[in-house]
């Protein structure tokens, strides 16, 4: 594969992970959208539909977990990497998602940073900012 070709692929990657936040509200079902921008510190939870809420936050999780491996393909070219960052991604959303539910049903009015930040790994791609300079990392000390 060319250079320019994955620099093109790799620019789609940030694309799409552009695309996915600024069209959230229209693509997936998540009341915290709203709550979040308010007033919340003090408020109690919205109205949620729970089976839903999963599903959407995993469809997204899910949408992130695909452009996060096609650009970590396309940067390293290296199968064990794709192979770690999937069981890395894996793990984390069974262990978030868990933390994620288990908030949500022992909620109390003022408590919502843990909440807020655990909803926020899932939701967003953050876990590609993390692992693409480690690989770059663990590429240079083993090369």
């Amino acid at each position: 594969m060319s250079k320019s070709v994955r620099i093109g692929i790799g620019i789609l990657c940030f694309l799409g992970f552009v695309l996915v936040r600024f069209r959230e509200s229209e693509l997936f079902y998540d009341p915290f959208i709203s709550f979040f921008k308010g007033y919340y510190q003090q408020a109690p939870l919205p109205e949620l539909n729970l089976r839903k809420l999963i599903f959407n936050i995993g469809l997204r999780y899910g949408i992130h977990l695909m452009v996060s491996l096609l650009l970590l393909w396309v940067v390293f070219l290296e199968k064990g990497i794709i192979k770690f960052a999937l069981f890395l991604y894996v793990v984390a959303f069974v262990l978030l998602l868990g933390a994620f539910v288990y908030l949500l049903s022992s909620f109390q009015i003022g408590e919502t940073a843990g909440l807020f930040y655990t909803r926020r790994f899932l939701i967003q791609p953050l876990l590609i900012c993390i692992l693409l300079p480690a690989f770059f990392y663990y590429r240079k000390v083993n090369s």
